[in-house]
């Protein structure tokens, strides 16, 4: 229905965001209960964490309702200053955003001209690609080899229009990772005039001897570099948005350039300090994690799936046809899951590690909808 508003001709827009498909988040769990009638719904699509905030988060939250008429801390000195004791960085090294998300516009913003080249994997996350298309810039996909970085054709693909690669570390959507011995090599051979983004999103779950620490080992030692991070996983914070870039000080520089003032809420913010700290609880969840990740691996393979090995809270899944078809079906029954086409992979979908129950539920649904299309 139209509004009746005097609208714009597309040739009033840039073309480099006339060209761009948005970004499509998974469904909430409230609209798929109005809209299907369902008491029920489980949301396994959005790699959330299971859990809610640390109990320390939570407080902190609580603790600073009274002052939401204010305005937050522009310069997010808290957050900074606990962040660079964490890593043992000046604050300066630190750029803080709208999670990890809002550091790779930050990045973009700061960095990316028209005609410039940005090199990643492909399917892996939108963003890198979409904030990339909104500067006009050229992204350079480069496909996946057994659902992992291809670190060696990276290199290839990289001309020296190339400002920015990005190696998403595990790789959201597959799960994969590659080893700190690949990295080692990568990191010996990318040219001079490239700065490499690291997207660590999922650090906390893994606990390998092949996965590296890339703010220690490669920034620290005089890599040109930027590592992301996030809240939003582990932390159970998504819902408030909080991320952050650790790299050089005129890279972190630029970012804070380009950043939205007060984008980091007060409450996130107090969050994010917070939930620094807790070992006990990191862990505890990590084991948690660990434990669903099996189940559902196992739970996929018994209903005839075979779901790529993964290292993250999610596991990626080829479906043999068109994604929306399993995915809707789900979805009628009360789970979402994420298909991957806006991700570079249109037969496959993602499917995030839930509560044990959540899981329990997910094999129940999974059992109708086969049984339905049998």
């Amino acid at each position: 229905m139209s509004s009746g508003f005097a609208d714009l001709d597309d040739a009033f827009f840039r073309p480099s965001v006339n060209a761009l498909t948005p970004y499509q988040p998974g469904k909430p769990v409230e609209d798929v209960q109005r809209e299907l009638g369902l008491e029920r719904v489980v949301k396994l699509a959005s790699n959330e964490g299971p859990f809610g905030p640390f109990p320390a988060a939570a407080e902190a939250i609580a603790n600073g309702v009274a002052d939401l008429n204010r305005y937050p801390d522009g310069g997010a000195f808290r957050l900074h200053a606990a962040l660079a004791a964490r890593h043992d960085v000046d604050s300066a090294e630190i750029a803080v955003g709208s999670g990890a998300d809002g550091c790779i516009d930050m990045v973009s913003q700061a960095i990316l001209d028209p005609g410039d080249e940005v090199v990643s994997g492909w399917p892996s996350f939108p963003s890198y690609v979409i904030y990339a298309r909104k500067q006009g810039a050229e992204p350079k996909l480069v496909p996946l080899v057994d659902h992992r970085y291809d670190l060696e054709a990276l290199l290839e693909a990289i001309t020296p229009r190339t400002k920015l690669v990005y190696i998403c570390l595990p790789n959201n959507p597959t799960g994969s990772m590659n080893t700190t011995e690949e990295l080692d090599a990568y990191f010996e051979r990318v040219p001079d005039h490239v700065l490499t983004v690291v997207d660590q999103a999922y650090f906390e779950y893994i606990d390998r001897p092949d996965y590296p620490d890339a703010v220690e080992r490669y920034l620290k030692a005089g890599r040109k570099v930027i590592v992301l991070r996030t809240f939003s996983k582990i932390y159970g914070l998504a819902g408030l948005r909080v991320g952050y870039a650790v790299g050089p000080q005129r890279c972190i520089a630029s970012m804070a350039k380009v950043r939205r003032p007060f984008d980091l809420t007060t409450p996130a913010q107090a969050a994010a300090v917070a939930s620094i700290g807790d070992a006990a609880e990191l862990e505890r969840r990590r084991a948690v994690n660990s434990e669903g990740l099996a189940r559902l691996e196992v739970l996929l393979r018994e209903h005839g799936f075979d779901p790529v090995p993964s290292v993250g809270n999610f596991v990626y899944v080829e479906t043999g046809t068109d994604a929306n078809e399993l995915f809707d079906r789900l979805l009628r029954e009360g789970v979402i899951v994420r298909p991957l086409a806006g991700f570079g992979a249109a037969t496959a979908i993602r499917v995030s590690v839930g509560t044990p129950d959540e899981l329990d539920f997910f094999a129940a649904a999974l059992d109708r909808v086969l049984q339905t299309a049998v």
